[in-house]
């Protein structure tokens, strides 16, 4: 496995800051966000650290050799938006930026995209796999073409009042993931896994490791913690901001020394991306500086 990080926590570095401070704390490989430059939808969203609106040939060339020159990979160009959202244009946006990102990473050599199936939250699961259908048939046959593989994070975005009463992703889990891979039938569309997300589910996350081994494309480190006290107040039924909280690998619940010897059960190889959203080290620069090193050597037990 490539240990590396997910740039979203690091919004205010230019790519340059970002590739050294990574080579820096030791890390093989960088998770890039590559969001349209604008105002963030929500947390950890809308970070830009490279620009698909000004991007050349040349400059594509220049970020590629940069992280090669420090050690560093790109794992992927990284994109969290809605392409199923129930507001056409929003999703028709995220829809052209994807493809957008599928160009660039062909042409940069990464191969890899990392983003969200997407989910209309006012319909049912049934209607959702109908619409994925339609939408990602083209996204997934472009990718094709392209020989870009495309890694789905199997996070529910089922957090915030907000995000009532379906959630905005359909990924997020194993019968899901069986049937987009019934319906399109395609080796270019795999998982991103974070283990995080079925663990606030209540569900195995070390079992699904092998059955869809071959689908694993790319993988999150991610912890969170379960306040059982807030869920016997709230209920699971109630929105999980409400009783959970996002912590750094170690400090939540996520067994990974469980979780990683799956991993090397499945001779996974790829890149495993920490990804820090612990509000308990976003007071400075430094507090993120310092829970990334924390979660780095944490994880490097492990990997």
């Amino acid at each position: 496995m490539k240990l590396g990080v997910v740039s979203a926590i690091l919004p205010t570095l230019t790519f340059e800051e970002l590739i050294d401070y990574a080579a820096g704390v030791g890390f093989e490989c960088v998770e890039v966000c590559c969001w349209p430059k604008g105002k963030a939808a929500r947390r950890y969203a809308g970070v830009t650290h490279i620009d698909l609106e000004t991007l050349t040939e040349e400059k594509m060339k220049y970020y590629t050799d940069y992280a090669a020159s420090k050690g560093v990979t790109i794992s992927s160009l990284a994109y969290y938006p809605n392409p199923l959202d129930g507001n056409e244009e929003a999703a028709q946006v995220a829809i052209d930026h994807i493809m957008k990102l599928i160009d660039a990473s062909a042409a940069m050599g990464v191969n890899m995209v990392t983003t969200f199936i997407g989910k209309d939250k006012t319909k049912s699961v049934e209607e959702n796999l109908e619409k994925y259908v339609k939408v990602w048939t083209p996204i997934v046959r472009h990718a094709e073409e392209k020989g870009v593989k495309i890694g789905i994070e199997n996070c529910p975005m089922y957090y915030t009042q907000d995000e009532w009463p379906g959630g905005n992703n359909l990924a997020s889990t194993p019968y899901i993931w069986r049937k987009m891979f019934e319906l399109i039938p395609t080796q270019n569309l795999g998982l991103n896994y974070d283990p995080s997300h079925p663990y606030l589910l209540g569900a195995d996350y070390v079992k699904p490791l092998y059955e869809f081994k071959d689908r694993i494309f790319h993988v999150h480190f991610k912890d969170i913690k379960i306040d059982q006290d807030k869920v016997n107040e709230y209920g699971r039924f109630s929105h999980p901001a409400l009783w959970h909280s996002p912590k750094l690998p170690g400090l939540g619940g996520v067994d990974f020394g469980a979780f990683c010897s799956a991993l090397n059960d499945i001779r996974y190889t790829g890149p495993a991306c920490i990804e820090v959203e612990d509000r308990a080290f976003e007071g400075s620069l430094e507090d993120v500086k310092s829970g990334i090193e924390q979660s780095y050597r944490y994880m490097r037990q492990f990997v």
